[in-house]
């Protein structure tokens, strides 16, 4: 059975439903699962190697035909990757060098505007950069003891939970800068040039095993991130909720 969107109905009674927007390959919603949701994706991109129920279309109208229909209820929660290329942090650095406009499509504003609409609580991420969202809660992956890095960004809409400490990082990421090689306990999980991590690299690091894309991988939220993020609403929202 499925509902106006064409996402397939696999309730689980037992485990909420969170919706993925802009999914990519799952990295959040793995997360998102091992923390107890059941999760639905919804990438405007083919995404074969997306772990569970997808749906290829754009995200934007599948977010607006739900609030319509009012089957955005069904959802504890949406967590939503706009687009942001224009203004991730690589991206203008690598712009400006080069002379290049940014030609990308900021979708961050419009996706705020719809979740609003939308009455449900939602998480909005981003990466470090000039995306304009709230950082209520900002995530690295020495928190988790990852071999990446990555900091990224959570914007928490109709909901809250305590912000954690940066912990201080071990050391440089691994690879050549400016012709000088650096070792260090991170490998450097974007791009394909020189030093930038294997796709084996990048899938230990990262804690995902089930794609070997490298623009996925580049792309990903490591799974700790959303884990921590799913636990956090389970049991400062969802729990109190239930007892209550």
């Amino acid at each position: 059975m499925t509902h106006p969107t064409g996402i397939r109905r696999d309730h689980d009674q037992d485990r909420p439903l969170l919706l993925d927007l802009f999914c990519c390959a799952g990295g959040a919603a793995m997360g998102y699962h091992r923390a107890g949701f059941t999760v639905h994706g919804v990438d405007i991109r083919p995404r074969p190697n997306y772990p569970f129920t997808f749906h290829q279309a754009d995200a934007l109208t599948v977010l607006a035909e739900l609030i319509t229909s009012g089957e955005i209820a069904r959802y504890a929660l949406v967590h939503t990757s706009p687009p942001c290329q224009d203004k991730c942090t690589l991206t203008v650095g690598t712009n400006q060098a080069m002379g290049w406009g940014a030609d990308h499509v900021d979708l961050v504003a419009p996706t705020r505007e719809l979740l609003d609409a939308s009455g449900r609580p939602y998480v909005i991420e981003q990466p470090n950069g000039k995306a304009e969202v709230r950082k209520d809660i900002s995530l690295c992956g020495e928190l988790f003891g990852l071999g990446v890095l990555r900091h990224r960004n959570f914007e928490l809409g109709r909901w809250t939970t305590p912000r954690p400490a940066h912990k201080r990082h071990r050391g440089r990421v691994r690879g050549w800068r400016h012709g000088e090689y650096h070792d260090g306990p991170y490998v450097a999980a974007y791009g394909s040039g020189g030093g930038k991590a294997s796709v084996p690299e990048m899938q230990t690091a990262m804690g995902i095993d089930w794609t070997d894309v490298r623009e996925e991988l580049t792309e990903a939220i490591p799974p700790a991130y959303s884990k921590w993020i799913g636990g956090a609403f389970l049991s400062s929202v969802l729990a109190p909720a239930v007892a209550a």
